[in-house]
């Protein structure tokens, strides 16, 4: 009679949180939440109580187009491996500009721009090591909770920049960025107790050599990038000439072709060459490069050129409305205690709820029907601040320091902010599920730097525009413009499903 071995006893015991997936990816997620939280809700405030314009706060805005870029250097990351020393590197770097701010107390000028440039490249460096290292951690069933506490966390660390907030409205903004430098160095530290990434799945990419050589008998690649870059880096042209002293530029510098027109129209032009050079079939031969072979890649896929189009679109209107928003607590009278105050105790309950629910639908109902049902909610949010917009009156800083909110007022504005944080969860949800669903786990890290990119793009161009629609529609037209961005993705929803239906797992539905 053969023994029979003995049956291992199954434990019982819980493995330690440090140990799950789960749990970095909330500490990852939080890292990268926290700079856009600074950039979008500490530095807006700062500046605009300065006295600072809001034409020229949302033209600091475009300094976020570092996100959009970012897919340059996503291969170098993605060929040196070590995501999680990346991350570590570039929160060291993004602490160091928080000690140059609360040293010296920059005002608006050429040298803050350089400071926030740093700060944003770092931030879009630590975004791409974070994204690739989670992308291939995890199984696509995975990704339905997993988005759902990449939301909450994310946004908690967007929200930290609230306690920073409390922190310059009680001790000042010398000990805010002193605190925020802190914060940015024990994430650091954390995301080198990170487990180590897995192997490559798949044949490394080629050598930049080699690319280079085939880009010589192709360079509609290399045109379209220049003619990209140009446009993104256009409206820096007009700080510069101020600083410079360049009369000629100066003097067009702020008309609406100078500002807008031309550079979006560079940006687009180029984009359409980059689709028409990698559908070219001599552009088969770049599909192994570290480069420009994710781009050819993605784009020889069917209907991806709707998909880009909508992951453009999808959160358009969020992102116009979304960089006004803390200038607006402002000019109704808010201090920054305050804004910080009601972000953090309510926004960062309500976040982590909305990513949550959110991730939990798009388990039961499937990515798709989480795009269209929870993008309809994400825009209530600018219904929501519409009407906040409309009832609050709008006081000077110097008036509101000593005449205060109303009690009402107080309330119908932290009820705009609940929705938005809610809300805004939901929508995300569903749609980081569909950039990792798309995206090849062989290329993880440059291709969703690449569709992260595009997402970046359209909030930063967003938030140039915010600042001019404010100024000159006031915040309540505005605020209930921005509603109607949210819908003209609605119409790339049928390119979306074939996409999904396309690269679902094998036992994974599209409902």
């Amino acid at each position: 009679m053969t023994a029979v071995p003995p049956v291992a006893p199954v434990s019982t015991t819980a493995r330690p949180a440090y140990r799950r997936k789960l749990f970095w990816v909330a500490l990852l997620y939080f890292s990268e939440g926290l700079p856009l939280g600074v950039f979008f809700d500490l530095f807006p405030v700062y500046f605009r109580q300065q006295g600072v314009n809001l034409a020229d706060i949302g033209l600091l805005s475009l300094l976020g187009l570092a996100w959009t870029v970012k897919f340059l250097w996503a291969p170098m990351v993605d060929w040196a491996r070590r995501h999680r020393w990346w991350v570590a590197a570039a929160n060291l770097g993004m602490a160091a500009v928080m000690i140059t701010f609360a040293v010296f107390g920059l005002a608006l000028g050429p040298w803050v721009w350089v400071a926030i440039g740093c700060f944003t490249v770092l931030s879009a460096t630590n975004d791409i090591a974070t994204d690739g290292y989670t992308i291939e951690l995890l199984d696509q069933r995975e990704y339905g909770l997993a988005n759902g506490l990449r939301i909450g966390f994310y946004r908690a660390g967007m929200l930290t920049a609230g306690v920073l907030l409390m922190v310059s409205g009680a001790l000042g903004w010398s000990a805010a960025y002193a605190l925020g430098a802190v914060v940015f160095g024990l994430n650091a530290g954390m995301a080198l107790l990170a487990p180590a990434e897995r192997p490559r799945v798949g044949a490394p990419p080629s050598s930049i050599g080699k690319e280079l050589g085939l880009l010589r008998s192709q360079p509609g690649f290399l045109v379209a990038l220049a003619l990209v870059l140009i446009g993104l880096m256009w409206p820096v042209l007009g700080p510069l000439s101020r600083a410079l002293q360049w009369g000629a530029v100066e003097a067009v510098s702020a008309t609406w072709w100078f500002r807008g027109a031309l550079p979006v129209g560079l940006m687009f032009a180029g984009a359409a060459l980059l689709v028409r050079a990698a559908r070219a079939p001599q552009a088969l031969a770049l599909r192994d490069g570290p480069v420009f072979g994710a781009w050819v890649e993605l784009l020889l896929r069917p209907g991806m050129v709707a998909v880009l189009a909508f992951i453009l679109l999808f959160k358009l209107g969020d992102a116009a409305m979304g960089f006004m928003v803390k200038p607006f607590w402002v000019d109704a009278g808010f201090t920054a205690g305050q804004i910080g105050f009601v972000s953090v105790n309510l926004g960062l309950a309500l976040s982590i709820a909305g990513g949550l629910v959110g991730g939990w639908y798009v388990d039961k109902r499937g990515i798709f029907r989480g795009l269209w049902v929870l993008g309809l909610w994400q825009a209530l949010s600018n219904l929501g601040y519409a009407g906040a917009a409309w009832a609050v009156p709008l006081l000077t800083p110097g008036a509101a320091a000593t005449i205060g909110v109303e009690p009402l007022h107080q309330a119908i504005v932290y009820s705009a902010s609940a929705l938005e944080s809610f809300t805004g969860g939901l929508g995300t949800g569903a749609f980081l599920a569909f950039l990792m669903g798309i995206t090849s786990k062989a290329r993880a890290t440059t291709e969703y730097a690449i569709l992260s990119s595009i997402f970046a793009f359209s909030r930063a161009v967003a938030g140039w525009a915010g600042g001019i629609g404010a100024q000159e529609l006031g915040y309540a037209v505005y605020f209930f413009l921005t509603f109607w961005l949210s819908f003209p993705a609605y119409l790339l929803l049928p390119s979306v499903r074939r996409m999904l239906e396309r690269e679902a797992a094998p036992g994974v539905s599209v409902p």
